[in-house]
């Protein structure tokens, strides 16, 4: 399969800079608000779906004018978040790559929502990442290469009871087949040495979370 890649503005917090990352042959899915904001940035969204229900009947109206397919539901009816629902509709396109802006926000609940929909795309053998102004997320069951992109710290994170045989290489503190359980926090604010460093394990399934202040 030939690379391809998908991109997902969702109704979280947004920035400017993000609309800079969409790429040439990029499919643009975008979910509620976030289909608002592509298009008050000058971007049209190939796809945008969800419930609407935090925009006004104006501003749906200039999304569905200005967005290449329009998928409403109802706001009470459904058993999806929109995120979620922009995440199926991502799957339907066969994609390697999901990049996700605007996942994480305010609402607790929606945002771990949101870090475990990447555990379906892993599932689904594609690759997934959730960016904001201050988090770069993904998930790795095997290795994984962190590169810098801005951010400062580099956090690892079991989302499994425990990871094991973890081991990095171009970290200001390396391990060699640790474990991190549910609950430690050695994994914690750790610092690249150069431009990237890679992540490898053994077993489990590992959240790295870069970020900045």
């Amino acid at each position: 399969m030939d690379y391809k890649r998908i991109v997902i503005f969702t109704g979280g917090l947004l920035a400017k800079e993000f609309i800079q990352e969409i790429q040439t042959d990029d499919i643009v899915i975008a979910a509620d608000r976030g289909a608002l904001y592509l298009i008050e940035h000058g971007i049209k969204p190939h796809i945008a779906v969800g419930d609407f229900d935090s925009i006004s009947e104006a501003e749906r109206e200039i999304v569905s004018n200005n967005s290449g397919k329009f998928v409403a539901c109802d706001p009470v009816h459904k058993d999806l978040t929109d995120t979620e629902m922009a995440f199926e509709t991502a799957l339907d396109h066969e994609p390697t790559h999901i990049l996700i802006f605007g996942a994480t926000g305010t609402r607790m609940d929606h945002t771990l929502a949101n870090v475990h929909i990447m555990v379906r795309a892993m599932q689904h053998h594609i690759s997934c990442a959730l960016q904001d102004e201050h988090n770069y997320m993904m998930l790795t069951t095997s290795s994984a290469v962190v590169e810098t992109r801005g951010y400062t710290y580099v956090s690892l994170l079991p989302l499994t009871h425990e990871v094991t045989g973890i081991c990095l290489e171009g970290f200001m503190y390396p391990l060699d087949q640790a474990t991190i359980r549910m609950g430690q926090s050695l994994g914690i604010s750790n610092k690249l040495l150069g431009e990237s460093g890679t992540v490898t394990i053994d077993s489990g399934l590992l959240l790295i979370i870069q970020s900045k202040d």
